[in-house]
């Protein structure tokens, strides 16, 4: 009986952790969080080059989540700025979705001139932390969407 309110009890904890990742995407339905994030850095940096990657698939997350991402921002308004302060122009662009939905944000904030002399965009590393590894973390997560 123990055992299955603790498990009970997890699953409940588990759906409500994942609720904050923000809306599941049917395969091939639309991306309103990125779409959102997007939308949000162009009006506010109007940028010169932008890249807006999904990389929730990379972690212990349902298929189609949107709640882990990468950005390049290569803007102008970086001129003069020390990295924190750019970071902290993104930050702030995008604090609703960072106060909601999006769990983690990996920023490169460039110059133009920055940009133009290393155009590339950084790989994130796999995830190793968290439950990405737990076998019994599809069981939950299915458990969860229910």
């Amino acid at each position: 009986m123990l055992s299955s309110v603790r498990s009970a009890s997890l699953t409940f904890a588990l759906s409500r952790q994942l609720s904050r990742f923000g809306p599941s995407m049917e395969p091939g339905g639309t991306r309103p969080v990125e779409s959102a994030i997007r939308t949000k850095l162009t009006q506010a940096l109007q940028p010169k080059h932008l890249e807006v990657l999904n990389e929730s698939h990379m972690h212990a997350v349902p298929p189609g989540s949107e709640s882990h991402f990468r950005v390049l921002v290569v803007s102008p308004h970086f001129d003069g700025l020390s990295l924190l302060q750019r970071h902290r122009l993104v930050n702030e662009a995008l604090k609703e979705e960072l106060s909601s939905c999006v769990h983690a944000l990996a920023i490169q904030a460039k110059t133009p001139q920055q940009w133009s002399s290393d155009p590339k965009l950084a790989k994130s590393p796999p995830c190793l932390g968290g439950s990405k590894h737990d076998n019994t973390m599809a069981e939950k997560l299915k458990a969860g969407q229910s």
